[in-house]
């Protein structure tokens, strides 16, 4: 039995996390006092207690909890503080057999950011497929519930006096800095960070990431069924991750709150000849958050990847 500390664990990610862990019988889950859980040495002494330690804090607070863990301890990171450095794998095993090689054996792992995960599900192989220049003008959108903003707006949403814009998407991170860009491109290996558009949106948690493409700007002339075709078979043997086989559901609709609970993912390929649009579709909270931490976790485990998931 290997022992876990959550170091946040109140946050939303942090108690997705331990939800996860409910009837796991492989796992000892440590816990701080309440009124100790800004208490330094306390923290401290949890990490090197532990086996695995996630970290569920903001990136200030999260770069303080590793100066803290001594190296044996094996941690998982759901902040972005990380996800850039290339002494942390990235904890997204799908991408390929190398990011999951990287995951297995460190000791330090980066769980993506939820739009980036959605992101680099359609942009990385298709860069590394060759079927997108590296130069190419990315620009992608994207919609979330509002779980991901965090337990002050998650008060708002739920609240009884809620702004009336509340009731309507809300576009924002409009002076193009959001937090998730800098993995988006470094990951994906891109020239240039993407134009992106994120909308949050009147419903608990699920999201879909859309990704439009000029044919014209591509490698050469691909139609819709070799892109889906190309995904299809670089995510063949997916657990998780499923290349739909047929675009858009049959009333045309691609709804963002299906996998609300799962650690799926799913990518709809459609378009025309001169346009597509690519959508991948997850939990904001699960294959965007905690689900890819305990993914990653049992991965690190050497345990069936899908304990806790299914």
């Amino acid at each position: 039995m290997v022992k876990v500390y959550i170091d946040g664990q109140e946050g939303t990610t942090g108690l997705k996390i331990m939800e996860r862990f409910a009837g796991r019988t492989d796992i000892e889950l440590l816990r701080i006092y309440e009124d100790k859980r800004k208490d330094l040495d306390e923290r401290k002494k949890l990490i090197n207690s532990s086996d695995f330690t996630f970290l569920c804090l903001p990136d200030a607070a999260s770069i303080e909890a590793v100066s803290l863990a001594d190296d044996r301890v094996r941690i998982i990171d759901a902040s972005t503080a990380h996800r850039t450095n290339p002494d942390w794998a990235y904890g997204f095993p799908e991408l390929s057999a190398e990011f999951r090689s990287k995951i297995e054996k460190s000791n330090r792992v980066a769980v993506p950011g939820c739009y980036a995960s959605g992101f680099a599900s359609m942009v990385f192989p298709l860069v590394k497929l060759g079927i997108m220049p590296a130069d190419y003008p990315v620009s992608v959108h994207a919609v979330s519930g509002y779980s991901g903003a965090g337990k002050k707006a998650i008060a708002v949403y739920e609240g009884a006096d809620r702004p009336a814009d509340y009731d309507s998407p809300r576009q924002y991170a409009l002076p193009q800095m959001h937090k998730h860009l800098p993995e988006m491109q470094k990951i994906c290996g891109l020239d240039y960070a993407p134009a992106f558009n994120p909308l949050i949106c009147d419903y608990f948690s699920g999201m879909v990431v859309s990704l439009p493409l000029h044919t014209r700007l591509l490698t050469k002339k691909y139609s819709v069924d070799d892109v889906r075709k190309a995904l299809a078979e670089y995510y063949a043997g997916s657990t998780f991750l499923k290349v739909m086989p047929e675009g858009a559901p049959e009333d045309g609709f691609i709804g963002a709150n299906n996998l609300s609970g799962t650690n799926n993912m799913e990518i709809f390929v459609n378009g025309n000849d001169d346009r597509m649009i690519i959508c991948s579709r997850l939990d904001n909270l699960g294959k965007g958050a905690s689900g890819a931490a305990v993914q990653c976790l049992n991965i690190m485990m050497g345990v069936d990847e899908t304990t806790g998931l299914i």
